[in-house]
């Protein structure tokens, strides 16, 4: 066993010194190489204090003196073993990325294993296991991960939100006590975090050492960030446990979700790379062009009729689209959001000759076919809950939870339930070419339960279970997960499905805000992101065309409009928006992303820069009025400072009827400048009303001259 583990990888390390009773964290920072001096000095004795100086243990614990959130919490009858005393009793290797360590108390009858790994890209994943080795049960109430922050830690960053404005910042200063998040939704939440970072005064975009972390998991969680007078602030994450929702019997373990954390000493642009490249190199990441979508809700809503979406078809084939995809309404029933959930059977009244017409339709011209489902969700007024209302997940008692959206949760703890919905979507897939399913969750559920007993984690396995199961037969076909917009974006379920649904607001000034953070974590084709209509359909604000394409082209692109009433020039210039897209999908799905520290906070740039710096996209787009005149000049991060690079304005273009390109004394195309340049000096910006932008592409000299 080793008394020093020292992890790196990315520029950062997680260090851990093995030679006492329990695992101490000595750093989790920056690299420091090879070589970790053999004994840290220790800190001193504070008066009115423990008797011995205080140490950041991997796992906080009352019996070490810690006076803080413990990391295990749990107790046997009558309180038994409430205050369990770890102590390390083996560890193994798991290559250069990790290591495994035991942990045991053997009085208590517990036996703790905790998988920590960093990657090459610098991410840094946790995972922790309880068994019960007692003769009797042991209830477990929370098992955390808690991280140390580095030197200078002073400011919390995180996320919070609702239906149509998801992932929005909120900051504060770092202070003595704790700063708690719970999430009761059964689900991840609008509301939920997508990740905490707390870092140094000032940290920005660019700037600043940050230490983050992200819950990889789609059920109820607890973050918390907690400073004690005694040490560093420790940031927190564990699944939260409703009341006797886990009680181990005598052999039985509990497995937590992965924690997974990025230390950066650039500022959150350095995070976001982080787990931009690890999300980018896992085996299950889309390794296909990310087709442009059009989704049939805002174009049509529940009027399903074969003439019409073959018309809407026909436009979309014009325009470049790749994937049609047709949402609610076409099952049994389901004639409003009131009725049919659950009732997975092709509408007779409506498709009396199955989805084929449609399908084929779109195929031949040369699309695939995607289709809506909400597999965990039931109306009242369902064939399959008139058959088994007991299918409704609930407290019990016989009382029916209060709805949302005229809506219930299947139980899928029930086996019934489960085999149910899975035969259903198995069946619509052999039976049907689906290549795509937007697979939604629309409501929160404050009372999950099974028989009477709390099941948000049992539901949260059964719902990743499904999605499984129904993967390993039909692997051919991708996953969308949506759930009432944002409300289940995690890595949890990122691990079976191939992008979220960021929001159901396609308003595009809502939009820059929404993608910017969930990108922040997130790498844009993983996100899903539509042109909306001229006019919002949640917010009811206009956009300019250019404005909703340029928010949406840095993403998984896409259409959520009645394409069938557009005009010539809207379709002309949607056309070249798509075919932008096309264009530069593979730099926007591969590359660095960047986001500028501009000081007017009236404009937003950021962008995407090549691997290899050859090549960068960004926009330039104002949200609020400003105090100045003019934006000035602004300097374009992340390029390559030796490489010179030509600069062309590409959207919107002179003849597009919303063009920004006539301001005066604004002529950024044809100047060719060094990245060095670009960053330092920078370029004038032109004149932008609130709700306008541009796109900017750089190439450097020699790939623009072929050589």
């Amino acid at each position: 066993m080793r008394d020093i583990v020292n992890l790196r990888g990315g520029g950062s390390a997680f260090v851990l010194d093995l030679s006492g009773p329990t695992p101490v964290i000595v750093h989790w920072g920056a690299d420091l190489g090879e070589s970790i001096p053999d004994g840290v000095p220790a800190s001193p004795v504070a008066h009115s204090a423990l008797d011995r100086p205080p140490v950041q243990e991997l796992v906080p614990q009352a019996s070490s003196g810690w006076r803080g959130r413990p990391a295990l919490e749990g107790h046997r009858s009558r309180g038994r073993a409430f205050s369990p005393a770890l102590v390390t009793t083996g560890s193994r290797d798991l290559g250069v990325e990790g290591v495994e360590i035991t942990m045991t108390d053997a009085a208590a009858g517990l036996v703790l294993s905790l998988e920590i790994q960093l990657s090459p890209e610098g991410m840094l994943r946790l995972r922790s296991t309880l068994r019960n080795d007692g003769d009797d049960d042991f209830t477990l109430q929370s098992l955390s991960t808690a991280l140390p922050t580095g030197l200078g830690a002073s400011e919390i960053l995180d996320l919070t939100g609702r239906w149509c404005r998801e992932q929005h910042p909120q900051r504060q200063s770092l202070r003595q006590g704790t700063w708690l998040r719970e999430y009761r939704h059964g689900r991840t939440g609008h509301d939920s975090s997508l990740f905490t970072a707390v870092g140094t005064t000032g940290f920005s975009n660019r700037s600043g050492s940050v230490w983050a972390t992200h819950f990889g998991f789609s059920g109820n969680r607890v973050t918390s960030v907690e400073k004690t007078p005694t040490g560093p602030a420790l940031i927190g994450n564990a699944e939260l446990l409703g009341a006797g929702e886990i009680v181990l019997t005598a052999g039985e373990s509990y497995e937590t979700p992965l924690t997974y954390a990025s230390y950066s000493a650039r500022g959150l642009d350095g995070v976001t790379d982080t787990f931009h490249r690890w999300l980018r190199s896992r085996s299950t990441h889309p390794a296909t062009a990310r087709p442009v979508v059009l989704n049939t809700w805002e174009a049509v809503y529940f009027d399903h009729k074969l003439d019409s979406l073959v018309e809407l078809a026909d436009r979309a084939e014009l325009i470049g689209v790749e994937r049609f995809v047709l949402d609610d309404g076409w099952f049994r029933h389901r004639r409003t959001d009131r009725a049919g959930l659950g009732d997975w059977y092709v509408d007779e009244d409506v498709w009396p000759g199955g989805l084929a017409s449609l399908i084929d339709a779109v195929r031949a011209r040369g699309m695939q076919f995607g289709l809506w489902v909400e597999p965990e969700m039931v109306n009242e007024d369902s064939d399959v809950i008139r058959a088994h209302p007991d299918w409704i997940s609930g407290a019990g008692f016989g009382r029916t939870p209060v709805g949302w959206r005229h809506q219930q949760v299947l139980d899928l703890v029930n086996p019934a339930a489960f085999a149910y919905i899975l035969e259903r979507l198995d069946a619509l897939l052999n039976n049907n070419a689906i290549s795509y399913l937007k697979w939604d969750q629309n409501r929160d559920l404050t009372e999950m339960g099974h028989t009477g007993a709390p099941s948000a984690h049992e539901q949260t396995l059964a719902a990743y279970r499904l999605i499984d199961e129904l993967r390993q037969a039909h692997p051919e076909v991708e996953i969308e997960s949506c759930s009432s917009g944002g409300a289940r974006v995690d890595l949890g379920i990122l691990e079976r499905t191939e992008r979220v649904w960021a929001s159901d607001c396609n308003d595009a000034l809502e939009r820059q805000t929404i993608q910017r953070w969930t990108e922040a974590i997130l790498p844009p084709e993983l996100v899903g992101t539509h042109v909306g209509p001229t006019t919002s359909h949640t917010t009811s604000r206009t956009h300019s065309l250019s404005f909703r394409a340029i928010t949406a082209i840095f993403g998984h692109f896409g259409i959520e409009w009645d394409v069938r009433t557009l005009g010539d020039s809207e379709l002309l210039e949607l056309s070249e928006a798509v075919a932008l897209y096309k264009k530069h999908r593979a730099l926007i799905h591969s590359g660095v992303a960047v986001h500028g520290d501009l000081v007017d906070p009236a404009y937003l740039l950021g962008g995407s820069v090549a691997q290899d710096g050859s090549e960068a996209l960004y926009s330039f787009v104002c949200v609020a009025t400003s105090f100045d005149e003019i934006p000035g000049r602004v300097g374009f991060p992340g390029l390559d400072p030796d490489v010179r690079y030509d600069v062309t304005v590409i959207f919107p273009t002179a003849t597009s009827p919303y063009n920004q390109r006539s301001n005066v004394g604004w002529i950024p195309d044809g100047i060719t400048a060094s990245g060095r340049f670009l960053a330092e000096v920078g370029l004038p910006m032109p004149i932008l009303n609130p709700e306008q932008g541009v796109l900017i592409h750089l190439v450097s000299s020699l790939e623009a001259s072929g050589l």
